[in-house]
């Protein structure tokens, strides 16, 4: 006669049964690129009556569906910048033959000249790796910090580790996630077999609940989001490196309540608000990504909305302080019909390129009307680049700019404003012997069709090979996109690409 804990522990054994059988037949098949082998994320399969299936960042697929056991099931393939190819009718896909524990292997070509290596941020990012039993990455594959998925990155080294920090967070069990910055650390490459070409090992600052806590957090009280920009560390006073940041509490993306700049607590580990600016300042405080540039022995930092055109002395008191801020301009006093500012020439003719504290910085979309309205020469523009494929000019909307040991010239990465694949989805390289240009030439090196991918940065410290090969994340998203359909886990991430700067694809942006 069996006893009652016997009988307890059969059936525990009876009900792990199904569960370590369902393992066992999961269909899997991982999609990889043709050139090197290597899985690609971000991939969609989708059977002909509409189920979609979308590669984890190794690459696989898995797929279990009573009664596929056995069948044929065509897949049409797709995915942002590489190909596959179609058959006698134009579809691209493929029949597979779905086996419970078997394994399949499609090879996509890619079009992009960037490679996609992985998603950084969410949930179920080697969700079917798992699933599978194939190789993931220790600690977390599946989730990190509770995170779903989070908005524009900003990253800087600092006392011995990498910080990151992404505006809103969204979480599972609500709609309704953190909107006051999130942030993780990681070692630094090289740090316990950190390679940053396979992935990154985020560590959350967390709340009680394990979910990504606030890094800006307001007064009790306060309503509104808060996101930051311009992360960067500049010495004190006392020469002690100190991490600071440009912060904007707003009520609604239309709507900004506040603005100024905050320092990181390192006690606390969280941004503390310091300055704040005058709510009609638009130009004096460090933004986007800046980066350090000496000049006649003076360290600055260069930063501005799209490509450098802000200076400020790499010091805390002078970031502080809108007073210390300097503008790369040729506008001058003179104003159109419209109110819009109008270049600047001096007795020869020539712009009148300088840094002045009294006016806004030159901007791209200032040239391009200048161009259009006949007042500027192609050769006399600074921010806007021609493709090197169309010889047509291109609208940068955010990016960054930084040194390259490699090509020995500053290189831009940047999303276009108004892409014809996409109005924010298409990726732009650029070189120029100086951070202020002139930016001559650019190629594109990724696109996501109707998707957005904005805020794209170059993440220098990432580098590997002397800086030939770069590392770039942005938002992968669709808002500003007009695509009705989200691509699900993706949705709303951060995605991390690859760049070979040896590619002879980018010859053309050479000087």
């Amino acid at each position: 006669m069996k006893t009652p804990l016997s009988l307890a522990l059969g059936l525990a054994l009876f009900l792990s049964l199904p569960s370590l059988a369902a393992t066992n037949e999961w269909f899997g098949i991982q999609v990889v690129d043709d050139a090197t082998g290597r899985g690609v994320p971000l991939v969609e399969l989708e059977t002909v009556n509409h189920l979609r299936y979308v590669t984890d960042n190794a690459g696989w697929v898995a797929i279990q569906e009573p009664g596929w056991a056995g069948q044929s099931v065509f897949l049409t393939i797709h995915s942002h910048g590489y190909e596959f190819s179609k058959d006698g009718f134009g579809y691209a896909g493929v029949a597979v033959t779905n086996t419970p524990g078997g394994r399949v292997t499609l090879k996509l070509k890619r079009r992009n000249v960037a490679e996609r290596l992985y998603r950084v941020t969410g949930e179920g990012r080697y969700r079917d790796s798992v699933l599978l039993g194939e190789p993931a990455p220790a600690g977390e594959p599946t989730i990190r910090g509770l995170v779903a998925g989070q908005d524009s990155v900003q990253l800087a080294p600092y006392h011995g580790r990498l910080l990151w920090f992404w505006g809103d967070t969204a979480r599972l069990r609500y709609p309704l996630g953190q909107f006051r910055t999130s942030g993780a650390w990681s070692v630094l490459p090289g740090t316990a077999g950190f390679d940053p070409a396979r992935d990154v090992d985020l560590h959350y600052w967390t709340d009680h609940e394990g979910f990504s806590r606030e890094m800006v957090p307001l007064k009790a009280g306060e309503k509104g989001v808060v996101w930051i920009d311009g992360v960067v560390t500049v010495p004190d006073a006392k020469g002690k490196e100190r991490l600071v940041a440009h912060f904007s509490h707003r009520e609604s993306l239309a709507k900004q309540l506040r603005h100024g700049l905050a320092v990181w607590n390192d006690e606390r580990e969280l941004f503390e608000l310091s300055t704040t600016l005058p709510e009609d300042e638009q130009w004096r405080f460090i933004q986007g990504h800046p980066v350090k540039h000496t000049v006649a022995g003076r360290d600055y930092l260069l930063c501005g909305d799209h490509l450098p055109n802000i200076r400020v002395p790499a010091r805390l008191e002078d970031v502080l302080n809108p007073a210390s801020y300097e503008a790369w301009t040729c506008i001058g006093t003179n104003r159109n019909a419209k109110d819009e500012p109008l270049p600047q020439r001096d007795a020869t003719g020539s712009l009148q390129w300088a840094w002045r504290r009294d006016t806004a910085p030159t901007r791209n979309r200032d040239e391009q009307r200048w161009l259009k309205a006949g007042l500027v020469q192609t050769n006399e523009l600074h921010f806007l680049p021609f493709d090197t494929e169309s010889d047509k000019a291109v609208l940068l909307h955010g990016g960054s700019v930084r040194w390259n040991a490699h090509r020995q010239r500053w290189i831009a990465i940047a999303v276009e404003s108004g892409g014809t694949s996409s109005a924010l989805g298409e990726v732009w390289y650029a070189e120029s012997r100086d951070p202020l240009g002139p930016w001559l030439k650019a190629r594109k090196v990724a696109t996501h069709e109707h998707y957005s991918f904005y805020n794209p940065v170059h993440h220098d410290v990432l580098d590997q090979q002397g800086g030939r090969l770069i590392q770039f994340e942005g938002t992968y998203s669709e808002s500003f996109s007009g695509n009705p359909t989200a691509t699900s886990r993706y949705d709303y991430n951060q995605m991390m690409y690859r760049l070979d700067l040896d590619d002879p694809r980018l010859a053309a942006t050479h000087e």
